[in-house]
């Protein structure tokens, strides 16, 4: 049997780093120009974020809800047909161009680095298509030379925030060393952690590259850190739309390239803004699915969208029943009594058990009654871990919390 500190060492995964929250963000983060706001009123399926052919036309940073299309919530919804249908979202920030220089405040990067700490996860956007009418910061485009460029400049905000922090941390060693030796020793612990990332930014590598660097205690800390390179990445690639119809384009091989050596697992999606948009504007879902099948393409909104929401490791859980049909978001490693206090604060506190089937298993045999006669209905405690696609119903006092 391993070691228990080995063990613990080995559990280490991405999902790990981040905050806990039930409110995650994901942030459209790119040069001006390339997109973004196209692609935040796409996933929004409205025209609320500003666009125009300039530099910087979104200033204040946007948000909105973009909603999960989930087959299992569909089946639940033509089961039951429900009063009320609720599916589950992850909501969308729409940031501010970066230009060179970002770190040191150049355009509009103190603003724009500031919206990207208060999201959870990056969708990169990259301009791979080559327009005269669209104007481009660089003049040229070049995507990789783009991602190059924002990659440099959150890691040089980095590593000027770690080293603020160091400076402000040196300051307290007198204090730690006076009030105990276990004080001092998580003063030690705490430096020695804060060099690490430092020496590991400065060799031009993001914190999220790093999970087999990274203790369990590193964790901790850097989840208070919230560093911008520790966030979770994928890239939209924006092509025109003859690209994306043929599916051939001369940048994707570059940035597949790039993205493989310098975020490798990260999920890269074409699509065409400009196409998407048109097919937002259509009348009924009906012409979209003409044109759709006219161009023998699928939009890629909503690989987009579940992309979005799975990168920042969120899951759903289902409530199922005549009223309501509900789709529940946590995220990944919530336990049975977190995941009732989405629902409302008092069922966490008074939580006595989940009732718990998987969807896997209740489509399969059809129905609540079958489940349970086929033995697969669980009773779960305080320790259960929810799973992708449980449908739940929870056991609780509402005067165990008072």
């Amino acid at each position: 049997m391993p070691p228990k500190k080995k063990a613990e060492e080995e559990a280490i995964g991405p999902w790990m780093l981040g905050r806990w929250s039930r409110a995650l963000k994901v942030g459209l983060v790119g040069m001006p120009n390339v997109g973004k706001s196209t692609l935040y009123n796409t996933l929004s399926k409205s025209h609320h974020s500003k666009t125009a052919n300039v530099p910087f036309c979104t200033i204040d940073p946007t948000e909105t809800r973009a909603f999960l299309e989930d087959e299992r919530f569909d089946w639940l919804v033509a089961q039951h047909k429900p009063k009320s249908e609720v599916k589950a979202f992850v909501t969308v920030v729409d940031i501010a161009g970066l230009i060179s220089g970002a770190h040191k405040g150049e355009g509009l990067g103190n603003a724009f680095l500031s919206h990207i700490q208060s999201v959870d996860g990056i969708c990169h956007v990259m301009r791979a298509f080559e327009d005269d009418d669209v104007i481009h910061a660089e003049d040229t485009v070049d995507p990789v030379r783009d991602i190059n460029t924002i990659c440099a400049e959150l890691r040089l905000k980095d590593i000027s925030y770690m080293k603020g922090k160091v400076e402000f941390h040196k300051k307290g060693h007198a204090a730690a060393r006076t009030k105990s030796p276990a004080h001092l020793k998580k003063w030690e612990e705490e430096l020695e952690c804060m060099e690490k990332i430092i020496a590991w930014l400065e060799e031009g590598k993001d914190v999220k590259n790093g999970m087999d660097q990274w203790t369990t205690k590193d964790i901790e800390f850097l989840n208070d850190y919230g560093l911008l390179t520790a966030k979770p990445c994928m890239y939209a690639v924006n092509m025109n739309k003859h690209d994306y119809c043929r599916k051939k384009n001369k940048f994707l091989k570059p940035i597949y390239e790039w993205v493989q050596a310098n975020s490798p697992g990260s999920a890269i999606i074409p699509y065409c803004g400009a196409y998407e948009e048109e097919l937002q504007d259509m009348e009924t879902e009906e012409d979209r699915e003409k044109q759709l099948k006219e161009d023998g393409v699928t939009s890629a909104m909503p690989k987009m969208i579940s992309t979005a929401f799975h990168m920042v490791h969120l899951i759903n859980f289902f409530t199922a029943g005549p009223d309501e049909v509900k789709a529940w978001t946590v995220r990944k490693g919530f336990k049975a009594p977190q995941a009732a206090g989405v629902i409302h604060t008092d069922f966490e506190k008074g939580f006595i058990m989940a009732e718990v089937m998987s969807f896997t298993d209740l489509k399969e045999l059809g129905s609540e009654a079958n489940v349970k006669a086929a033995g697969k209905y669980r009773q779960e405690g305080k320790n259960y871990e929810v799973q992708s696609g449980d449908v739940i119903f929870f056991k609780f006092n509402l005067g165990k919390g008072k």
